[in-house]
């Protein structure tokens, strides 16, 4: 029995040696292909390297050049045995699930809470507007093309979830080009993707309990959004409260790289309670790094400087964009080309008419509404992340990802085409109008 023992625990080694091995080897050739792709989409296409990024994952993803075999080396990225959900390894998928954990914590580190609370009113209208239209617009095209007998089946609630997301950081580079940050449309749409993308995952977690349900009640899913949105409120708020002494403790250590090792921390203990609590894990990391926004900690982490938190976020960010591009099936993508041409049309009508006509409502102008409608176009990694989750729980098919493939590529390309020219113009507020949260404030006395 000992030997037998010593036996099994040194085949467990060898299998555990040969697992790290392919993966380091994946994680090199994604990493590599990441960044030539980004640098071709930045420096030829003058496009955001997020779409290299994608396109590069579908290349050379399972379902494509990954699952051919070269030199007699076998398949870069081979498919799983048959009724996996997730055509990558386990230990692949785990490294960008880390990797997005990442990504949320930061753009929650450099969100302006004191702005965005400030903005709060005039960018919730118009969020509500972006979560709702587009939700319903998704979720009945689902229907109407017969992927599902209701647009409250799991798959068509998935889409319609996948149709609210909007893009934080491509519109805030388009805004920061044009030195238009701090203008009243650029206030409201920074801080209407905020909310918009709060909202998205609050649905995310609605869709996924009807996904793991099968069904849910009024009374159900008026619960889980209680739950979800008294989680997302706590980890915020007692970060909030907790969150200078967290920056001072962090700060007074002096061991070198002290500040990215806590925040790591913080991140991963804020994901795992959300996590405990049915929630994404990108719902603690994105509320652990608002709470540390305003503090000093927030500023080390994100300084841009050699040591700071960004040098990992650039390396290991692009590493979950390529997975999720490697998650699409080509070979499948041809049955719902047009389901997914139709809903990417959707997905542009239904920001810039969710969100444009309720910005009309708040002091701006047509000229203002059409900026704002256009700046919340964008797609990004939210709609990724649900689109991902779908496909994890069985809920929705590759091909319906390829589909949020394409809805995010191409309101990730027209966005920022369109966006600038509208900034050409004069103002995007009514004559008379000081500010938008101005007439919020009207409307409510």
């Amino acid at each position: 029995m000992p030997y037998n023992g010593a036996s099994d625990w040194e085949g467990l080694l060898e299998n555990i040696a040969e697992i790290v091995s392919r993966l380091v080897i994946e994680l090199a050739i994604i990493l590599a292909a990441a960044k030539l792709a980004g640098e071709v989409c930045e420096r030829y296409l003058h496009v955001p390297s997020v779409l290299g990024e994608l396109a590069v994952g579908v290349l050379i993803g399972p379902y494509a050049l990954g699952g051919m075999s070269f030199l007699g080396l076998g398949p870069w990225f081979p498919l799983p045995p048959e009724g996996a959900t997730i055509p990558v390894s386990s230990e692949l998928y785990s490294v960008s699930q880390v990797a997005v954990v990442i990504l949320l914590f930061v753009v929650g580190l450099e969100t302006d809470f004191g702005k965005f609370l400030r903005y709060a009113g005039p960018a919730s209208v118009v969020a509500v507007g972006g979560v709702v239209v587009p939700f319903f617009l998704g979720a009945y095209a689902t229907q109407v093309f017969g992927l599902t007998d209701s647009m409250f089946a799991p798959e068509a609630l998935f889409i319609g979830a996948v149709m609210t997301a909007t893009s934080v950081g491509i519109t805030a580079r388009v805004l920061r080009d044009k030195k238009k940050l701090d203008s009243p449309e650029g206030v409201t749409v920074l801080g209407a993707a905020v909310v918009d993308d709060v909202l998205g995952i609050l649905v995310l977690a609605i869709v996924v309990a009807v996904a793991t349900l099968g069904t849910v009640s009024a009374g159900q899913a008026g619960w889980i959004t209680a739950k979800a949105v008294a989680v997302w409120l706590g980890i915020t708020g007692v970060g909030v409260l907790l969150a200078s002494r967290l920056s001072r403790f962090t700060l007074s250590l002096r061991v070198e790289g002290a500040s990215i090792a806590m925040g790591l921390a913080l991140a991963f203990v804020a994901s795992a309670i959300a996590e405990a609590f049915g929630l994404a894990m990108i719902i603690g990391a994105y509320s652990m790094g608002l709470a540390l926004s305003n503090t000093r900690m927030a500023k080390v982490l994100t300084a841009h400087e050699p040591h700071d938190l960004t040098s990992l976020y650039h390396a290991l960010v692009p590493i979950f964009f390529v997975v999720m591009g490697m998650l699409v099936d080509v070979r499948s993508f041809g049955g719902v080309l047009g389901f997914g041409l139709v809903l990417t049309f959707l997905a542009i009508v239904g920001k810039v008419v969710g969100c444009g006509l309720p910005s009309l409502a708040v002091g701006f102008n047509q000229r203002g509404a059409w900026r704002i409608g256009i700046g919340m176009m964008p797609r990004g990694e939210v709609a990724l992340i649900i689109a991902g989750v779908g496909l994890a729980e069985g809920a929705i098919t590759s091909s319906i990802f390829g589909v949020a493939i394409l809805i995010t590529m191409v309101t990730t390309f027209l966005g920022p085409l369109l966006l600038v020219p509208l900034f050409s113009g004069g103002s995007g507020l009514r004559r008379g109008e000081g500010s938008p949260g101005r007439t919020i404030g009207q409307g409510m006395g």
